[in-house]
């Protein structure tokens, strides 16, 4: 059953937030007066589509449908989730939410408020039990962290459902225990910032340097062990007390000046801003966008890869959508099974332009892979001891994939027993297939390196889905040798 998510405010948070939702298969409603908001939108919605399937090992889901609607009680009618993303302006915000309710009743309403708490946003309201705290982290459509805070006049049910929820679209949800305000991160960026300005304002550093200075040190640990966890191994065998005594009389010395602000002045702002012009300004804001994207996808996918940090939280929705997935999938009477849904992504262009070889068959692995989860041939399998190993592959190349072209890999069982699988896997950008990949994989006892029946639940699994591929048409390219005309 599609849902449907109100995004109230079309910025770069919210449309961060409908990104994230729509490309979840959430439908989603947008409301933002400002006539350029459809423009903007697009545009982060396009970035979006071409980061967020990068971070996934199963297939998308369809895409939602969006719709902009000319009132916030036309965004909100009918709505499961609602999000607010306007203006930090604690009078604008309690108007937009009165709006809310007076057309939508029980529905939770989150606010991405960076400052404000649970209790200022609930003054006045008609219903304060459905009102919390749900700030995210730009890009929201890729960052999983969201802070839910609510207040002791929160209806409890209201908050694990939304937290659910935005579990289900591959959020971290951080439920903060006690409302404060900036809430728990952007207390430490706000620290962070204060003493930045500082130190260009007093001249030791430019604003290039301090970036450097994160991004070549402990932003780099930051982003997988987090502060805690960090110095507890800067204290070495003795751990977290041998940190703290050996770097606790320091809290004592005049290392920061957090305490002070410095004075925002026009001068202080022209410093600022000429500093971050000769460091970054031959970027577009979109190209940083971009690069800022394809970078978080690299360091997430490493964390995923190794089960840590956000990684679990990628790992995890993978598995909530691969569990939906395998109950849907049947056994593929009709057609070949829709196993894989990529993105042609930079780092697979040749200095051609088109998507590199190995590339093709990185498409089919992605295939052939979820096919064998979908039979229960999993990494749990794997760490057990069996596999299946590819044995011989035969690729046909009928057409080039080009930069964000979506491409989509089915596959078709030609034959199966108890050790061997015979595959046909076919990648297609829309209805063009652009390869074809032939593959006959062994079922293995990797202790004993050698061939051996496949469990009985794989085969329980595997065994209806074969016996439906054989009314499939016979492929022509199946069987094909090296040099033969294409068909």
């Amino acid at each position: 059953m599609t849902r449907k998510a109100s995004i109230i405010g079309g910025g770069v948070i919210g449309g961060g937030w409908a990104a994230r939702f729509l490309l979840n298969g959430w439908d989603v409603a947008v409301f933002d007066p400002d006539p350029e908001a459809e423009r903007k939108l697009g545009e982060v919605l396009a970035n979006a589509r071409a980061a967020l399937p990068a971070l996934s090992d199963v297939p998308m889901p369809a895409e939602g449908r969006l719709s902009f609607a000319k009132s916030i009680g036309d965004a909100v009618q009918g709505a499961d989730y609602i999000q607010e993303s306007v203006s930090e302006r604690l009078d604008l915000k309690h108007r937009v939410l009165a709006q809310i309710q007076q057309a939508a009743s029980g529905v939770p309403i989150g606010s991405s408020t960076s400052g404000f708490k649970p209790s200022e946003l609930q003054q006045g309201a008609a219903d304060p039990t459905t009102i919390f705290v749900a700030h995210p982290f730009n890009p929201v459509y890729l960052l999983p962290l969201a802070e839910i805070v609510p207040s002791a006049k929160n209806d409890p049910e209201i908050i694990e459902r939304a937290k659910e929820i935005l579990r289900d679209i591959g959020m971290f949800p951080l439920h903060v225990r006690k409302e404060i305000d900036a809430h728990i991160a952007d207390r430490f960026l706000e620290a962070v910032w204060r003493e930045a300005l500082w130190l260009v304002k007093d001249g030791v550093a430019t604003t290039e340097e301090i970036d450097e200075a994160i991004r070549m040190g402990f932003g780099l640990r930051w982003g997988q062990m987090g502060l805690f966890e960090t110095y507890r191994v800067a204290g070495g065998e003795a751990g977290m007390k041998h940190f703290m005594a050996q770097f606790g009389p320091a809290l004592k010395w005049p290392w920061t000046r957090l305490t002070d602000v410095p004075d925002f002045t026009e001068e202080l702002v022209d410093l600022i801003a000429g500093q971050s012009d000769a460091q970054s300004g031959k970027y577009t804001i979109r190209e940083l966008e971009r690069i800022r994207d394809r970078n978080l996808i690299g360091f997430l996918r490493a964390l995923k890869e190794r089960d840590w940090g956000a990684g679990k939280v990628l790992l995890d929705h993978d598995r909530r959508r691969r569990a939906a997935f395998h109950e849907a999938a049947g056994t593929g009477e009709g057609a070949p099974l829709v196993m894989a849904h990529m993105q042609v992504l930079p780092g697979w262009i040749d200095y051609n332009g088109h998507m590199t070889e190995s590339r093709y068959l990185f498409a089919a692995s992605e295939t052939s892979d979820a096919f064998l989860r979908l039979i229960g041939a999993d990494m749990d399998y794997v760490a057990g001891g069996h596999s299946y190993y590819t044995a011989e592959s035969h690729i046909l190349h009928l057409g080039e994939a080009k930069l964000g072209d979506r491409l989509t890999g089915s596959l078709q069982v030609l034959d199966a027993d108890d050790k061997r699988l015979h595959i046909f896997i076919r990648i297609q950008r829309g209805e063009e297939t652009l390869a074809t990949i032939e593959q006959m994989l062994l079922h293995v006892d990797m202790k004993a390196g050698r061939t051996c029946p496949a469990a009985a639940a794989v085969r329980a699994r595997l065994g209806p889905i074969a016996e439906a591929h054989k009314a499939l048409p016979r492929p022509a390219a199946a069987g094909r040798h090296v040099g033969q005309r294409k068909p």
